[in-house]
């Protein structure tokens, strides 16, 4: 099989070099060599040795060179990526890709046109790293109805909260750091704000629950305002923070969300820490299932890349063209479930509340709650944090629905007692 590489970056280059390195075993696996007989790269790789190999500035001279099997693209936006994988599915070539903001933001449309063509676009890569997550979705889950899934699917932002658990620090302090290791970009909005994760989550609750990318409905919620002192409240209670991606099915929808919740220190997925992610599954046969390891990475990401090669290639040795459904269910056998409102969600809460130290706030505070249906589960005045006659009252609720505490935070926020606005994050509950 041959195929047409563009893109020679770090996930490139690992691409590159694992199939070169493993060539022997990956012919053996599919039942036929894959050899990649041209490049399309603005700038070469020090670590990859062509050795030959066409080579091409201009990514669109893959598609059309009609010795190309399958096209893998690995330059990320969506724009150029966009055209490149549409013109290379019209043209009957398979393509791999690594882009989880294109599978999210236009999978929809890509999927039919490759349908139409009778080509396999494949995209385990795009969604943490090294983990084969949507195979065990798409094919070892395939029996079980699934109920929900949760996920660190984001290596920054997980490498953010373990420093500011472990060390004390702040956000900003260890942004810095991660910008210098290379873990965050520059502009790390897509990291800290949510949005990667949700590009991936779009895609996971798809192959999940049977329903078109609906990228634009999810929910998302940054990690920038997180204080050292949430985490260290977190703690007392019991629970650690993360900032998990949620998908659960409901019988009126789905929720779709990123922010950070809270989670007991007993939980598996409490304990993934570092840069490293983590999905946990819940089916109704298997129970929970728990997938770990590198979300990111060169050799990681094109473990998962040349899998997908693999995956192709086998297809096409027993004459196939098309395997698996991109997204595990049938095209005419979509469900027409949409995504709620994060409103309508229901959650136990984490509140930090400054306010003045003066008798009685407490109980306004408490009223306010219980005129909309909110109990308390835990609560603790840190009276030895005392700043400017300000001291935080910290709680944690039970469950109770999204637009109720919304009313209660706006209610909350309104006293002349209150400064600011209400910090809370939201708590998993046990069956999560």
């Amino acid at each position: 099989m041959k195929v047409g590489l563009c893109g020679l970056g770090t996930v490139g280059g690992g691409t590159f070099n694992l199939l070169v390195k493993n060539k022997q075993e990956i012919a053996a696996r599919c039942g036929m060599p894959i050899d990649i007989i041209q490049v399309a790269s603005r700038n070469m790789n020090p670590t990859c040795d062509l050795n030959g190999i066409a080579h091409t500035e201009n990514v669109f001279d893959v598609v059309r060179n009609p010795e190309v099997d399958v096209v893998i693209e690995l330059i990320g936006g969506t724009t150029v990526a966009k055209d490149l994988v549409m013109q290379a599915v019209e043209a009957g070539k398979h393509v791999v890709t690594a882009n989880k903001a294109l599978i999210a933001e236009y999978g929809n449309e890509i999927f039919d046109l490759a349908r139409e063509k009778g080509v396999t676009v494949a995209f385990e890569a795009g969604i943490a790293g090294g983990i084969p997550v949507i195979k065990a979705l798409r094919e070892g889950l395939a029996a079980n109805e699934i109920k929900w899934l949760a996920g660190i699917i984001n290596g920054t932002g997980n490498f953010i909260l373990t420093e500011m658990r472990d060390k004390g620090r702040t956000f900003e302090d260890v942004l810095k750091e991660a910008q210098e290791l290379g873990y965050a970009e520059a502009d790390p909005t897509f990291d800290v704000e949510g949005i990667d994760a949700a590009h991936k989550l779009t895609i996971l609750a798809s192959v999940a629950f049977g329903i078109p990318l609906q990228f634009e409905r999810a929910y998302t919620e940054g990690i920038s305002d997180i204080a050292p002192s949430d985490v260290r409240y977190a703690e007392e209670f019991g629970y650690r923070i993360k900032h998990l991606g949620i998908a659960k099915r409901l019988e009126h929808g789905v929720e779709l969300r990123v922010h950070p919740t809270l989670i007991s220190e007993q939980h598996l997925i409490a304990k993934v820490d570092g840069v490293m992610n983590a999905v946990v599954i819940d089916g109704d046969a298997v129970g929970q299932t728990l997938y770990y390891g590198a979300g990111a990475g060169s050799m990681a990401t094109a473990s998962a890349v040349v899998a997908d090669l693999i995956d192709i290639a086998r297809a096409r040795k027993q004459g196939s063209t098309v395997g698996v459904p991109s997204l595990g269910h049938n095209a005419d056998q979509l469900n027409d479930l949409s995504v709620v409102s994060v409103e309508e969600i229901t959650s136990a809460y984490y509140l930090r509340i400054l306010v003045q130290d003066h008798p009685g706030v407490l109980a306004k505070v408490a009223t306010i709650l219980s005129e909309h249906g909110i109990n308390i589960e835990s609560i603790t005045q840190k009276e030895t944090e005392e700043h400017d006659g300000l001291i935080p009252l910290v709680m944690l609720t039970h469950v109770v629905q999204e637009k109720n505490m919304n009313h209660a935070t706006q209610a909350i926020e309104a006293l002349e007692e209150v400064a600011g606005q209400v910090k809370r994050i939201r708590v998993a509950v046990s069956e999560d």
